[in-house]
Formats: C-alpha cells, structure tokens, sequence
C-alpha cells in the first residue's frame, strides 16, 4: 500500500505539472517581476546611493547589508587607487573624528588613534598624494560657517569629499534647552546654501546624529536624550531638503549611522561613541558611495550606473531583435497557408475532405529564427538581471543552516524520486546523470550560501568539481575505446554542445571566455583525451582484441598523457607560454594573463588522467567477465565485494576527516589533485558493487544531471548576481521567497536553453561532411567577425 500511495502521488504531480507548463508560470511571473521592478524604480526612484545611505540590516552581527544593493570591502591597494591625488575633510565632533580615523585606516591600517582629542589632525600618504584632514568644529556655529565659507571663494583650493555633522555638543553645553535646538536650526540654515554651492563640484555629507544608549551615559552628558538627538536630525534632514530643492546640487545625508547604531550602541564603552565595528562599516559604506563609480568594482553594485552597450552588444541586440522579427512573419506566413488548405468542402457530398498536408512543415530555416528568437528573450532576462539596474543584488552570507538545511531537503527529494534503472552496469546513464544531478545541486547551495569561506565544505565541492571532470575522462575514453569513432562531426558536436552558451554569454554579457572557466577545462581535456586516442596509432578496443600487445600500447600512450600533465603543472612559465600565443590567449586570458587558467587547469590536473585509466580498466574487467552486473548481483564475489566496500567506506570517511581538518586553503589545494581519485573511487564502489543500490537512482537528480552544465553556467546572471558575487533579488523583504522565486525560473531557463542547444546542433552541426565543412567555414567567419569587432571595441575603449 505503501509503495503504491508513493507512486501514485510521484504520478499525480506530474500529471499536473508538467515542465511546459512550469515553463509558462516561469514567463509569468518574469514579465510581472520585471513590470513591478520597473515601475518600483520609476516611481520611487533607482538611485542605489541614496539606499546605500539610508537603509539597510544586518547579516548576521558585523556584515551590513544595503537595502538593494552590494557593497564592496575595499582594500588598503584600492582605497589608495581611488583617492590618489584627493583631498577629504571631516569637520565636527568626536563621532566625526571617530569616522575619520576608520577611514584613513582603510588607507593605512598602521595609523593609530594618537591625535589632539580636541583639535585638528591631519594625515597624508604621500605615496598616493592623498590628504585627509579632520577639523574640530564641535557646534553648528559661525566658526564653522567661516571655515565652509572659505572654502566657497574661488582662490581657494576645495576639498574633492567633504564629511560634517554635530549636534551633541550643542545639547550638552546648552544642557538640551529649546533656545540651544532654535540656534542650531539658525546656524544649519546659514550653512546649507554653502554646503549646496561646494556640493557643485565636491562629494558633501552631512552626517546624521547617531542615537545614545542613555543609561550609560556620564552624569555630565545626561542631557543627551535620543528624544533632542531626534529633534535636532529632523531639523537638520528639513532645512537640508529644503535647501536642495532650489538647487541642481544637493548635499547627500548619511543617514544610514543612525540604524547601523540602533542595532550597536549598546557594545558602546560611554553609550555615546560607537564601536568600532560599526565606525568601520560607516568608513566602507563612504567608500562605496565614493569609490564605486570610479573603480566599478564587481561586487560593489551600490552607486554603479549601469554600463554602457558596447558594440558587440549592440550587433548582438540587432541580430536577435531581427530574429525575432524574421521568425514572426514566417510564422504567420505559414499559418495563413495552413488554415487555407485546413479545411476542403466538398460541394456534391457535403462532406469535409482531410486536407492534403494536415500539419504545417517546419523548415530549417524557421527552426533556427524560432531557436534564436527563444534565445534572443532568455538573454534580455540575463542582461536585466545582471547588467541593468532594474532587479536588486545583495552580498552573500555564509551560515551553517544556510548550507545544510537546503542540502537535507533536497537528499530527501531525491530519495522520493526512486526508480529502478534500465540497466545495471557500473556507471550507466541513469546513474551518471543521477550522480551529475546531485553535485550540481550541492555546488549551486554552495555558491548562494557563500559557503566558500567555510573551509571543509570548499575542499569537499572541490571533489565534486573533481567527480565532473573524471567523468569527462571516464565518459570520453568509454565512447572513442569503444566506438572508434575519431570523425569531425563527434568533436564538432561535443565542442558545440559545451561551449555555445558560453559563446553567447560572452557576447551578451561582455564577459571574456575563461570567466567561465569550466567550459574552458572540459572543452581543453576533451581535445587531451581526443588527441591521445586518435593520434598514431589509434588504438581501440575492436583492434586490441585481436592483439594484447596493443593493451600495453594505450598504457604507453596514458604514461606519456601523464608524464606531459606532471611536466607542465610544475612549468608555469612552459604552461603560460603556451596558451599566451594568439589565438589562444583570447580565450585564455583573464585580467591581462593566463595565471587563472594555469590555476584552474592545475588544481584538477590528474583526475581526467585517472578518469581515463579507471574507464580502461573496468572495460578490461568487463571484457574477461571478471566483474557481475547482473540485477541484484553483487559485482564481485561475496567475500571480495565485502572487503572493497569496507576498504571504500573507511577511505571515504578518511578523506572527509583530513579535508575536514584543513586549515589552510592554500597547502589542501597542493594536495588535493593526488588525493581527490580516493573519494571519487570510494563512492563509485560504494554505489554500484551492492547490486541493489546499482539497481536504482533517483529521476530527481538524474531530471538535474541532464541539465547540469546549463545549470552550472546560468547561476553566473540569473540566479547569482555581480557575476556571482552576490545573490540576484527579485522580491526584495522575503528572502526565502526570493530564493524559490528566482531558483524556480532560473531552472526553467535553464531547461530551455538545454532543448535550444540541442536543436541548433542537429542545425549547426549536421553529419554529412560536405555540409559541415561548410558550417564550419560559416563558424569560422563569425569567429573572424567577433575578433574584428572586438579589436574596433578595444580601441575605442583605450
């Protein structure tokens, strides 16, 4: 009764929702999504600096978290790059003086806090020409006026930042009178049409009054209630605005110290000053206000304009707009004609005649408009999301539950999901699929939650990333020691499938191709693997059966892979010479060099060596009847079976126990290219030597695996944000109900693009030979053209 309720309900909720039919809601609640976004930023306003000033929680107990947008940790190199050649002022009391030495901090952190309490303090780095001054003004007063004023006169040099605030000091000299508040609005209305004339040319603060924890507070600062704090900030934001209203400049109001205090004043040592956590989240979030619209950074998105087209994307828009066009009029062209010829009535009988083409014919040439008009919306979603500034970015967050609880959810989905397998060979599709489905999904919880910083979990999706690539060796070695199959038309397929998403993306999104840097490495290895196996003397298994000898050749061929793998790994400048000569170092290049592609083809460098050596191996097994794949059957003898699957478990466990004692990322990556095959190889054994457990795998997960390089290269935009730096945000308030929202599309798009890939391959990439040598001649002319564009880009740039 059991196994029948499970599956009838597995029946029941594919019967009503189908992936057509997820697809459609999917396109729903995009159009919605974006309408809401948009009319949001219409009405309300875009601007990410005036977030960025005035809003915002915490994640967690230090990390700030603006109201939508992310906001980047500037280093001491970068801080540097930015203010080079900058004058900024602080003018006020203590928490100004406060803000100050945060700031210059991120500047130099060896400066120590060793100025006149009560006076003027400067600093310089002269290595950059970068002055920071702090001026003591304690009140709103004409002192003040005088020094803000001077500044106005055309002689003299103005501040390029300029930060004021005060207001304590007026409360607790005056002990809080109302006159004291009267004055002060008097003083701040003399001063704002000064700030509002600097604010022309300079960036101008004015630092709002954090609150006080009151029952700390000395006797002599008792007068310093939240109530008058609040009294003189209203004052101040009123006369402010008022100000700005009447001119084209405005000075900016940070306002945001007053809720990054609510949350910390407490941890205060006087009730009055804040800690120092929060002055240094106050310094990085001026930084950010500043410094973003100049070095743009990737995961600073707050106070970024959206980047301009460049010229490839503008070709690419045209191409796909008129795609969309193209594919319209073909499209209605043909159902006019169908609905002529639908129906014939026959005039004698009356009856009606089937028409002689009962469907409509599909030609190759409104597959391909239909193909790229698909695509040509599923990029406008990726541009939006992460190049527009219509949906909201924010930074990542790394907890425990983040990372497990989605992980235990999504183990017990795809346990519900259990099938029996069509076949029960070691590694068969089903369960390549399976086991492809479920690292996916753990690498995707991994990249939302940030999990990267935790470092047992980043050595143990290193493996997973490791598991991909040895089933790039296992899978290809499998098909050409089998097939024998060397033809143009198996590369161009494999290469086409892997890499033409990417190729899109790096048109649409103006990323370079190593940014996606696994395409790169499984496309690089399959060329390996194929040039191994199809350079003289090919060696397959049709010719080695007839001959053993021809065994020890493909061995001789393997320890040559694997003398010239180990040759370059410790080569880095043979490694980088390499792929620096043109026409490789355009797709290699990152930032100017090849050293991330070395890093990248280096931390995995054996396990497609060891993928291609096991897939020898267990052929040659199977082949002499030396392994049991029968249902049920144990691949072994019983015995034999028990001491593998005991040697397998505790070398898993081992593996886990040392990568869960790593402390330091650096030294576990030297090792892990040696180490990774022993949980790679554990698990296999694992998996398929009990019979039973090589009889099943989960639909769920293999649904998953199917997809899994669309999947894999789709968080970067749609799922991600900031080129996966942070966490796209398409319903702002509700973080769960985000992260279902923008999964569940993200995995609809994904899908798509899996069947548009599929489709245009058959189109692009066909067998008769004569036709493909010239599609490849059409490839090569695009690739022609992209490289021209891409130069005339370059320069304009320069």
């Amino acid at each position: 009764m059991a196994a029948l309720a499970y599956t009838g309900g597995k029946r029941e909720i594919n019967y009503y929702f189908s992936v057509r039919s997820a697809k459609a809601l999917a396109l729903g609640a995009v159009l919605l999504l974006t309408a809401c976004h948009a009319a949001s930023r219409r009405y309300r306003g875009g601007d990410t600096c005036e977030y960025l000033l005035s809003s915002g929680r915490f994640l967690g107990e230090k990390v700030w978290q603006p109201h939508s947008c992310m906001m980047h940790k500037y280093k001491n190199s970068e801080a540097k790059d930015c203010l080079i050649d900058k004058h900024v002022v602080f003018i006020g009391d203590s928490r100004i003086r406060q803000l100050f030495y945060s700031f210059i901090k991120l500047i130099n952190p060896q400066v120590k806090e060793e100025g006149i309490k009560h006076g003027n303090i400067p600093f310089e780095d002269k290595s950059a020409s970068i002055k920071v001054d702090f001026l003591w003004y304690p009140e709103v007063n004409g002192s003040m006026r005088q020094r803000i004023k001077s500044w106005t006169e055309g002689s003299v040099a103005k501040p390029h930042i300029i930060v004021v605030g005060a207001a304590t000091w007026s409360i607790k000299i005056h002990n809080g009178s109302n006159e004291a508040l009267a004055q002060y609005k008097i003083n701040i209305t003399s001063i704002a049409p000064l700030l509002e004339k600097l604010a022309i040319s300079s960036d101008v603060y004015w630092v709002l009054q954090d609150p006080v924890y009151e029952d700390m507070l000395s006797e002599s600062r008792k007068m310093i209630t939240n109530e008058k704090i609040d009294a003189y900030n209203e004052a101040a934001v009123r006369i402010l605005n008022s100000s700005s209203r009447n001119s084209k400049a405005k000075v900016k109001v940070f306002s945001v110290s007053k809720l990054i205090a609510q949350e910390t004043i407490m941890k205060s040592v006087d009730g009055l000053h804040l800690p120092e956590s929060s002055r240094d989240t106050n310094a990085m979030i001026l930084m950010n206000v500043y410094c973003n619209k100049i070095l743009k950074p990737i995961d600073g998105s707050c106070c970024q304009p959206q980047p301009p087209l460049t010229l490839i994307q503008k070709i690419a828009f045209c191409f796909f707009t008129l795609s969309i066009i193209g594919y319209l009029i073909i499209s209605l062209i043909h159902r006019n004609n169908y609905r002529k010829n639908k129906s014939c009535t026959d005039l004698e009988s009356g009856e009606e005649k089937k028409p002689a083409i009962s469907t409509p014919n599909v030609s190759t040439l409104e597959m391909l408009l239909h193909c790229f008009c698909k695509l040509g919306l599923i990029m406008t979603y990726f541009y939006l999301c992460d190049r527009a500034n219509l949906f909201m970015k924010e930074n990542k967050f790394y907890t425990h539950s983040s990372f497990f609880i989605p992980i235990v959810y999504i183990l017990v989905l795809g346990v519900f999901y259990t099938e029996n397998t069509k076949e029960t060979k070691v590694l068969n599709r089903e369960q390549t699929d399976e086991w492809k489905g479920w690292m996916q999904l753990v690498i995707l919880v991994y990249h939302i939650s940030g999990a990267s910083t935790f470092l047992p979990v980043y050595m143990h999706i290193r493996v997973l990333v490791a598991a991909y690539l040895f089933q790039t060796g296992y899978g290809h070695f499998s098909y050409f020691w089998i097939k024998g199959d060397f033809g143009v038309y198996r590369v161009c397929q494999v290469l086409f499938r892997l890499n033409f998403l990417v190729v899109v993306l790096c048109i649409v999104m103006d990323r370079p191709y190593q940014f996606y840097y696994f395409v790169p490495l499984v496309s690089v290895w399959f060329m390996i693997i194929y040039a191994t196996l199809a350079v003289w003397p090919q060696i397959v298994q049709k010719k080695a059966n007839g001959n053993c000898l021809w065994h020890f050749g493909l061995l001789l061929k393997l320890i040559c892979l694997l003398t010239c793998i180990y040759f370059l790994s410790y080569s880095q400048g043979t490694f980088e010479k390499i792929f620096s000569f043109w026409p490789l170092s355009k797709c290699f290049e990152l930032n100017g060099n090849v050293y991330e592609w070395w890093f990248r083809w280096k931390l995995d460098r054996y396990v497609v060596f060891h993928g291609m050596l096991f897939a020898f191996i267990y052929l040659a097994l199977q082949k002499h009847q030396m392994i049991s794949e029968g249902k049920g059957d144990p691949l072994f003898s019983n015995r034999v079976s028990n001491v593998l699957l005991f040697i397998s478990i505790v070398s898993f466990l081992t593996y886990s126990i040392w990568a869960s004692s790593c402390k330091n990322k650096t030294e576990c990556n030297e090792l892990h290219p040696s180490v990774s095959v022993v949980q790679i190889l554990a698990f296999i054994l694992i998996r398929n030597i009990p019979g039973y457990v090589r009889s099943v795998y989960s639909s769920f997960f293999a649904w998953f695996g199917k997809i899994s390089l669309e999947l894999f290269i789709c968080q970067y935009h749609i799922w991600l944000a900031a080129d996966t730096k942070g966490i796209l945000v398409l319903i702002p308030g509700y973080p769960m109900f985000n992260v279902l929202v923008s999964t569940f599309i993200f995995v609809c798009v994904a899908h798509e693009i899996s069947q548009i890939t599929n489709d245009l391959a058959q189109i692009v990439v066909p067998k008769d030979n004569s036709t493909l040598l010239k599609r490849l001649l059409c490839i090569a002319g695009f690739f022609s053209g992209l490289h021209f564009f891409s130069a005339m880009q370059d320069q304009s740039r320069h």
